[in-house]
């Protein structure tokens, strides 16, 4: 859980910065801030998936959950509840006030608790205590925070009850499958999440290619599950 308040603060405090002073940024900085990011995001990545034992377990884990992912449309699914929400609350022009403090809320709800990094961050600071990942996504946040907080409004900072919620309440489950993940199951998880994140670092901070990131996610269960079958045939 320390790594879901750690994400809290940085998401509260880069908000208030950006009802403050955002208007002052200048849009080279934020980007360039997002650039670093991106390749600090592609680095972690990359010593993340170094850990396998097998690269080919990795492999076949992106493949099954590449073929979910697309089946059940998880990306498409949360692009529409993104879009139905924003449709459903911001729609009434005659409070802008109110509609515009929803559409913080929700927007930044949405970009702090969906993605790769969320679940695989919150799964690891869960079962092993590592927040590495999570001090990462803060840092992320924090600057995401403080850039809507200064266009979209005090509704920004409203999502940390979000992220305490969705998140803690993954890093908590995952503490008590501690006793059923063995290190090799975690080795290739968190391989398998490396690949998720160098994706997630081109398609969304760096924007080189869009990457359907989101229909990656099952392949972070299904990669412990491979380790699992083969652990019963050696």
């Amino acid at each position: 859980m320390i790594g879901t308040l750690l994400n809290i603060a940085t998401v509260l405090i880069g908000g208030t910065l950006g009802l403050l002073f955002g208007a002052r940024i200048p849009e080279r900085f934020k980007s360039t801030v997002i650039a670093g990011m991106g390749l600090f995001t592609f680095a972690m990545g990359v010593q993340m998936f170094l850990k396998t034992d097998n690269p080919l377990i990795v492999l076949g884990a992106l493949i099954l959950g590449a073929l979910f992912g697309e089946w059940w449309r998880i990306e498409d699914g949360l692009s529409n509840l993104g879009a139905f929400l924003e449709k459903r609350f911001a729609r009434d022009d005659s409070a802008e006030g109110s509609a515009r403090f929803v559409r913080g809320f929700l927007t930044a709800s949405l970009l702090f608790c969906v993605g790769p990094m969320t679940i695989l961050g919150a799964i690891q600071d869960g079962l092993t205590g590592d927040y590495s990942l999570l001090a990462v996504k803060s840092v992320l946040d924090g600057f995401a925070a403080l850039a809507f907080a200064s266009t979209l409004g005090v509704g920004v900072l409203f999502s940390s009850v979000i992220i305490l919620i969705y998140q803690g309440g993954i890093s908590l489950l995952a503490g008590q499958l501690s006793a059923i993940v063995t290190d090799p199951m975690m080795a290739e998880m968190t391989a398998t999440g490396g690949v998720i994140l160098m994706g997630l670092s081109f398609s969304s901070l760096l924007e080189i290619k869009k990457i359907r990131v989101g229909n990656f996610i099952p392949a972070l269960a299904i990669a412990p599950l491979i380790v699992w079958i083969i652990s019963l045939f050696s």
